[in-house]
This record gives structure tokens, C-alpha cells and sequence, in this order.
């Protein structure tokens, strides 16, 4: 077995470890994104660690199981939904006569229940949706350009990317010639 091959599979360690951190994640995301309104984090916080949940899934079980759990397309269509939702709910203070983002949803509950902030609630649910689906299709196209850059560089051809002056990406073979 050659010495990058040995890096490449992947270990039960590892697959274990994940399977063990990936609920345990998930589940403290959410509750941060749940609870954020009334105690430290919010929604900002909640979505990355959701987030990151994609990136534990790629490093135990490789790109192509990563790529069957988590669909791209629903990402960026859950991201412009949550960005809506936001704005939406930002206008129900211009509605109400006041400023964007206003709290007009004020007497509803008493302090420390879980919708005492009116809808700064909600809106702290719709940041949480908007950064974990944002983060999350990030994540996805970024191991999705190193798995094609993996397989690229698995397919015989002896290349190595470089980056040339104006810092984009190229590909450069052995003879040195440069394409983009």
C-alpha cells in the first residue's frame, strides 16, 4: 500500500468518532439557534455549528456519501428562504408604523420563556436557518472543487495546481505549460 493511499481510506476511528460527534452537534445547534434569544449564542452561532456538521460527515465517510446526505441545491434554495424570512420579518416594524427590525411583537410571554422577545425570536430562527444552509452550501462546493481536484489528480495525469499572478487557480502539467 503506498503512503498517500493509506491517508485516503478512511479509518474506523475516525468513522466512529464522527458517528459518536455528529448527533451531539446537531443537537447543540439547534438548541443555541432554539435558545439563543434568551441566553448567550443565537442564531448565527447555532447555524455554523450545524453547519460544520457537513464537514464531520466529508472527513468520516469521503465526499460521495457527504454528497448523497447533503443536497447543494436545497441549500441555496434554504438560504434565499431564510434571507426572505428575515426581511419579512423586519418589515412587520415598518408595518406597524415604526423602524426595520423593530420589535412590535413585545408583550407576548414573560421574560426568560422561549418567545419572550416577540419577533426577535423568530428573527434570530431565520438568521440560524440562513447562516447553517449559507455555511453549509459553502462547505459543499468547497469539498466538492477538492474531490474534483482529487480525482483530477488521481487520473494519471501528473498535475499540481498552482496559482499564478492574479491568484486564480491554474493547472500546470509536467512540461510546465500553464491552461486555466
Amino acid at each position: 500500500m503506498k503512503f498517500k493511499d493509506r491517508f485516503r481510506e478512511k479509518h474506523l476511528v475516525v468513522k466512529c468518532g464522527a458517528d459518536m460527534f455528529l448527533p451531539f452537534g446537531l443537537i447543540l445547534g439547534f438548541y443555541i439557534i432554539a435558545f439563543g434569544t434568551i441566553s448567550p449564542g443565537g442564531g448565527f452561532q447555532g447555524g455554523v455549528l450545524v453547519a460544520s456538521t457537513v464537514l464531520l460527515l466529508y472527513l468520516a465517510y469521503g465526499f460521495k456519501v457527504m454528497a448523497e446526505a447533503v443536497k447543494p441545491e436545497g441549500l441555496r434554495k434554504g438560504e434565499a428562504l431564510g434571507a426572505i424570512i428575515y426581511v419579512l420579518l423586519g418589515l412587520m416594524g415598518i408595518f406597524a408604523g415604526a423602524n426595520f427590525c423593530v420589535n412590535v411583537i413585545f408583550d407576548n410571554g414573560q421574560v426568560g420563556d422561549m418567545i419572550s422577545a416577540g419577533n426577535i425570536t423568530f428573527m434570530s430562527y431565520a438568521v440560524g436557518f440562513k447562516v447553517l444552509t449559507g455555511i453549509g452550501f459553502l462547505l459543499v462546493l468547497m469539498l466538492s472543487l477538492l474531490a474534483a481536484l482529487d480525482s483530477e489528480r488521481s487520473g494519471g495525469d501528473e498535475k499540481e495546481v498552482v496559482e499564478n499572478a492574479g491568484n486564480d487557480a491554474a493547472v500546470s502539467d509536467a512540461s510546465g505549460e500553464v491552461a486555466k
